[in-house]
């Protein structure tokens, strides 16, 4: 119910009177109880002991709901009705923690705090009963089927002619041993412009068979109209790319490229060789991109056959970004957008 004046003076006094823990508790619990009774008057059409045509249930008394918060634990009063049902939405059935501590659980165990120091944390931030070992699993429970959500949600609503394909590597816990774990990435353009994770998958090495598992579940939840895939030049992703993505031209990434390159070369030349590769991709036209790489190839070759030979082999996949809109060149020629989340994984693992 909305708080009068003499109620607002009374909790006033109350929290004058408390230390400071119990006065930012005491002010939680008022905030939060006001607005489990206005979401009760607005959904019966009536506040409390008000008659009006506009009221679709009676009141019938209320039960406790303790709510751990950063603020302590809150004491609320849930409102029953004589007939149906009210629960607020301000909270949730299962859950008896607010949103903050929620969160904190959550990023607890994603970096694989055990359920009694999760206990302690919770404690720490304020919360008088910790957690319970079960409050917990339910939590991570949550976490886990939102994750299985989104990664096995439809990609059919609509097409993605991009997509980017990546992978990094993170320590996991796997059978109680710290491995190494490949985290495989896959993320697309709408015609739009729109930009989303469509998919992930972990597994112990990024060889063909498993970017090909990958590729196919993408597919299985609706991935198409793909024309472009953009990678690294692994072997058993291009595998993959080819059997699964049909009719899809390959991009290979111009990032990658490079350090394929330079890593064939004196570092005292690196600079020269990386700014004379540049100016291929500085071109206004496609015409113009393959006539420079020609005469790049050309001039290092003199001093570098390798890496003429490289830059020739390369042409077609290196070079694939031609085929599209100059207006996208700049954002499909590398895997730079999803280098820019490997690291984020990387920092949060």
């Amino acid at each position: 119910m909305a708080l009068d004046q003499s109620a607002l003076l009374e909790v006033l006094d109350a929290l004058k009177a408390a230390d400071v823990d119990d006065r930012i508790r005491s002010a939680a619990t008022t905030i939060y109880q006001a607005l489990i009774e206005a979401e009760l008057t607005a959904v019966i059409g009536a506040a409390p002991h008000e008659r009006t045509d506009a009221r679709t249930a009676q009141r019938n008394g209320s039960r406790p709901r303790t709510l751990t918060t950063t603020a302590g634990d809150l004491e609320l009063r849930i409102p029953k009705l004589r007939a149906g049902s009210f629960f607020p939405s301000l909270l949730e059935r299962r859950r008896r923690i607010d949103q903050a501590l929620f969160a904190v659980v959550m990023e607890a165990y994603l970096h694989g705090v055990s359920t009694r120091k999760v206990d302690d944390l919770v404690k720490a931030l304020g919360a008088d009963t910790g957690i319970s070992k079960s409050e917990v699993s339910r939590i991570c429970a949550d976490l886990d089927a939102e994750v299985s959500a989104f990664a096995d949600r439809s990609l059919a609503e609509q097409a993605f002619p991009y997509v980017f394909l990546d992978a990094t590597y993170c320590k996991a816990r796997v059978n109680r041993r710290v491995v190494s774990q490949a985290v495989v990435i896959a993320t697309g353009v709408a015609a739009d412009g729109h930009r989303e994770v469509l998919g992930f998958a972990v597994g112990d090495s990024e060889d063909g068979a498993f970017w090909t598992a990958f590729l196919r579940t993408l597919k299985a939840r609706g991935l198409t109209g793909t024309q472009l895939v953009i990678s690294d030049a692994h072997a058993g992703l291009k595998a993959a790319i080819s059997a699964v993505l049909l009719g899809a031209a390959w991009q290979r990434c111009r990032v990658h490229f490079m350090r394929n390159v330079l890593a064939r070369v004196p570092r005292g030349n690196s600079e020269m060789v990386a700014a004379a590769i540049r100016t291929v991709f500085a071109q206004p036209d496609a015409e113009h991109v393959h006539s420079q790489l020609d005469v790049i190839a050309g001039m290092l070759g003199r001093q570098f056959p390798a890496v003429e030979m490289m830059l020739r082999d390369a042409e077609n996949d290196l070079l694939a970004f031609t085929g599209f809109p100059a207006a996208h060149w700049k954002k499909i020629w590398s895997t730079n957008p999803l280098e820019r989340l490997n690291k984020e994984i990387k920092r949060r693992t």
